[in-house]
């Protein structure tokens, strides 16, 4: 039997299994199309400042300044924030990196057009305080958007047990997650009503196949394939007409 796999979030070590990156990788084509679906909604074109919290490893950040942003991105590691600058500059982008965590931001007023709240409100124990800082920063016209995990029988199931609790399938350590983070698109409604946002939508997003996504994470704990793979393996699409029972984003703009 081999040896475990070492589970290491933000890890620059090539044998790491980072259940965070794997997870920006696989949503990065969903958020990104997501958010083009936003902006012409709204209206809005892709010229102009965007922000990226919780940007880990900067896959997000650099997708966004792709269509035209110019990109700020902050996240709490110091390590994913080294990666992130080094991946910016091997692909010729000016993304502007900072290390903070996602509770104290230190941001100027009306700076960015776009927000995107990445790998945070799941996260964070203070969602209220994210807030807060973002609604603050975003201009009077700008767009929030972001992506969180639901809580519900079937996310706990994934999130708290698949992902982080059980042996065979786990890529992400302990403690990572926990039931009272996870948060019903009813309650961000309610943070961001209490910031001065106006929650616009709520869309569903889902792997095409549970069994792609679960063959996807055991071959890369065993070293079978990439990151990139995982991604291409799972294929998450866009469900906007389902009831989200694990992840789901969302937009909002002041009220």
């Amino acid at each position: 039997m081999g040896s475990a796999p070492l589970i290491e979030l933000d890890s620059p070590a090539p044998e790491a299994v980072d259940g965070r990156q794997i997870r920006a990788v696989a949503f990065q084509d969903v958020r990104l199309a997501y958010t083009a679906q936003v902006l012409e909604r709204v209206g809005r074109d892709t010229a102009g400042r965007a922000l990226v919290v919780g940007s880990g490893r900067g896959l997000l950040a650099r997708g966004l300044a792709g269509l035209g942003f110019d990109v700020t991105a902050v996240d709490p590691s110091r390590s994913a924030t080294a990666m992130a600058r080094a991946a910016a500059d091997r692909e010729h982008l000016d993304i502007d990196h900072r290390t903070a965590p996602a509770e104290r931001l230190e941001l100027p007023t009306a700076e960015f057009d776009l927000v995107y709240l990445a790998d945070t409100l799941e996260i964070t124990a203070g969602p209220g305080r994210v807030i807060e800082q973002v609604a603050c920063a975003l201009t009077p016209d700008g767009v929030l958007v972001y992506d969180t995990v639901n809580r519900t029988p079937v996310s706990r199931l994934v999130y708290l047990v698949a992902f982080q609790g059980l042996p065979m399938t786990r890529v992400m350590p302990a403690g990572r997650y926990a039931a009272r983070r996870l948060r019903t698109p009813a309650e961000v409604a309610a943070f961001l009503a209490r910031h001065g946002l106006r929650n616009a939508d709520i869309c569903d997003f889902k792997p095409r196949t549970v069994r792609s996504l679960i063959t996807a994470v055991l071959a890369r704990r065993r070293g079978r394939i990439t990151d990139d793979e995982v991604a291409r393996m799972v294929d998450f699409e866009l469900a906007p007409d389902a009831s989200p029972l694990v992840t789901y984003l969302g937009y909002a703009r002041k009220a």
